[in-house]
């Protein structure tokens, strides 16, 4: 028989056990609720801030003389703020961070205060209120009727965008207001009362967009596969090359921002502007050719050293596309909300109207605030999931979207940044299929080989289903709107009654 000693020892190691078992089973089951409430934290986050947009309304129009309606349109507001930044802002930082010149984490950081600084410094100050002539003021000239308007097309537009950032489509914001206004301007004045050759047009942008977008984009990449990756001097050639690709990039964001994005701060014409990128154009020539000389130093004549030579650019090209899209988009955001605010405080219906400090906020901490919290999910899918990017890759994403902006709006084109972005990492995915096809084809003719069925097939590099998925959000964007809007307008103005 044991002793009572060893008895005793026993049971306080079986005691140990047992403790130990249950504080297992104890931290198995935090871990469980942490991963379960994971996922809401997000959305927890989201709806404090939408809280905060409310109490500040709250604090500054009350709920006295149909104050209220003001707190609900910022609370509205501040949800639309908040997708635009999950959906829209993922075209910017995509290609960078599919090419692995950004982290996730650094994409949006830089995101996020470019967006913000884009909205205080270069925001406009007076912003359309029915989306650039979409339905006649003289139609909705009752400020109750163009509040329920401005409302109906906010939160629309709101779920829309919500409910494709879930699906992993990059939609246009724009295209999604312009619908919401014209559903519920149909309920509220009749069909007569939308200007039809304006939406027309924008429908047109669905095709013109991306394929603009990928043209230039693939001439890109076609000009530095040619000139730069096949060539037998591979770093010679970027020598040359690289600080000439790097000044049209900043010739063309120059021009893109002081015609489109700093309108708040000089307001020059269109020549001016071009001569004026043309000059700092030929400036970060000059400042690039010794840096890309310095970091190609010691660098092996084979493509893998090529890459991070466009990396800096690259970073500087996605900074530059979020301010320019704080500085012109967050009137999408915050559009309505002010055209609200004008109507209920001085109560008459306008064209246009004076952007409040307080509303710009709410527009631009919200867009910032959305990427943050729901962002990366579709910045991996622009990003990485329809074809596979590089930094060069991606450089000819971010430049093709700066070019094609001037060139339409140079047109009169009505394009959208989302489609020319998407369009453009579709371009550069179709040339190196064809690219790679040609060349396969080319090495076994000249080997006596025939390229099978089954291998030009496995050479697809582009994802065909998010094409269509893409595609099929873009074509029914403005009428989903449109419908929700007319709904919800319905709806308001039976809950008024």
């Amino acid at each position: 028989m044991p002793a009572d000693g060893q008895t005793e020892t026993r049971q306080q190691v079986n005691q140990w056990k047992t403790l130990d078992k249950d504080l297992g089973r104890i931290g198995r089951l935090e871990e469980a609720t942490l991963f379960i409430s994971r996922p809401l934290v997000a959305p927890g986050l989201a709806l404090v801030f939408v809280v905060l947009a409310t109490v500040g309304a709250l604090a500054v129009f009350g709920l006295d003389n149909s104050g209220w309606i003001v707190v609900a349109a910022a609370a509205v507001g501040a949800y639309m703020a908040l997708n635009i930044g999950a959906n829209d802002v993922a075209n910017n930082m995509g290609p960078a961070v599919g090419a692995k010149a950004l982290t996730m984490g650094g994409a949006l950081a830089i995101a996020a205060v470019a967006e913000v600084a884009g909205a205080f410094i270069a925001g406009g100050d007076v912003v359309g209120t029915i989306s650039g002539g979409i339905v006649a003021p003289e139609m909705v000239a009752e400020p109750h009727l163009f509040v329920r308007l401005m409302m109906s097309a906010l939160i629309a537009a709101a779920l829309w965008i919500n409910l494709a950032t879930a699906l992993g489509a990059p939609v246009s914001t724009t295209h999604s207001v312009v619908g919401g206004v014209v559903g519920a301007g149909i309920v509220a004045a009749g069909f007569d009362a939308v200007n039809w050759p304006m939406v027309g047009s924008i429908a047109a942008s669905w095709v013109i967009s991306p394929v603009m977008g990928g043209v230039i984009a693939a001439a890109i990449l076609a000009f530095i596969k040619a000139r730069i990756t096949y060539a037998e001097d591979k770093i010679g050639a970027a020598r040359l090359w690289v600080p000439v690709l790097v000044g049209i990039m900043t010739g063309a964001f120059a021009t893109y921002l002081i015609t489109k994005g700093l309108k708040r701060v000089v307001s020059v014409d269109p020549l001016t502007a071009l001569l004026l990128g043309c000059v700092l154009g030929a400036l970060a020539w000059a400042i690039s050719r010794p840096l890309v000389r310095r970091a190609s130093e010691g660098a092996e004549n084979r493509k893998k050293s090529l890459k991070p030579l466009f990396g800096l650019p690259l970073v500087i090209s996605a900074a530059l596309l979020s301010f320019a899209h704080g500085a012109n988009d967050v009137a999408n955001a915050v559009g309505p909300l002010a055209a609200v605010v004008h109507t209920v405080a001085l109560g008459d219906v306008a064209t246009s109207v004076e952007l409040p400090l307080w509303v710009m906020a709410i527009g631009a901490l919200g867009i910032s605030v959305g990427l943050v919290l729901f962002g990366p999910k579709l910045i991996l899918m622009v990003g990485s999931e329809i074809t596979k990017l590089n930094p060069m890759r991606a450089f000819c994403v971010a430049l093709s979207a700066a070019i094609t902006v001037i060139v339409a709006s140079w047109m009169g084109l009505p394009v959208s940044s989302t489609h020319i972005a998407v369009g453009a990492i579709f371009g550069v995915g179709f040339y190196r299929e064809w690219h790679a096809e040609r060349r396969a084809r080319f090495l076994g003719l000249k080997k006596g080989k025939v390229l099978a069925p089954e291998e030009r097939a496995r050479r697809k590099l582009v994802r065909r289903s998010h094409m269509t998925t893409i595609a099929a959000a873009w074509v029914i964007t403005v009428p989903f709107s449109a419908g929700l809007a007319a709904a919800i307008y319905w709806l308001l103005t039976l809950m008024s009654r």
